[in-house]
């Protein structure tokens, strides 16, 4: 009887980590989903009231950018800080990300894909650059996510 029983919970066992496992995939393309949904939703932001105001809304408390010359500015009021030039006003940012990568907890999330920045001149006249972007996002206590490196 003793070998049964023991036969049973390794069999159990095996079953409750494979069940595991076939759900992770599923949550993993789950949370796929909304980290896209979050990268579209930060970009229309950014289109719609600015850079300064989508990226301090979508930054981790702890998050860091690199900008310009390799330098980096450490935390959301840094950030804060960096975008308070005037210069900003005068951008529009959009992007989408390529391709998704989660964490196998599903705590922590990268995207890579295209950006496109349009800038208005001083004589009126838009000037277009583009790029490559890279974040990485951490979800939050609420379920939310926000970048902790752009």
């Amino acid at each position: 009887m003793k070998t049964i029983s023991k036969h049973f919970i390794a069999l159990f066992s095996v079953f409750i980590i494979l069940s595991s496992c076939s759900n992770k995939k599923a949550d993993i393309a789950a949370i796929k989903e909304e980290i896209r949904q979050t990268e579209k939703d930060f970009s229309d932001l950014s289109m719609k009231v600015g850079i300064s105001k989508a990226i301090y809304e979508y930054a981790d408390d702890s998050a860091t950018i690199n900008r310009g010359n390799d330098k980096l500015y450490k935390g959301k009021e840094a950030i804060k800080e960096f975008y308070s030039d005037s210069v900003f006003n005068s951008f529009k940012l959009s992007w989408e990300p390529e391709f998704v990568g989660v964490s196998d907890d599903g705590s922590m999330a990268y995207t890579y894909g295209k950006y496109r920045l349009l800038r208005t001149r001083k004589d009126g006249t838009l000037a277009e650059y583009t790029g490559v972007f890279h974040t990485v996002w951490r979800k939050q206590a609420d379920g939310s996510w926000k970048f902790v490196w752009d």
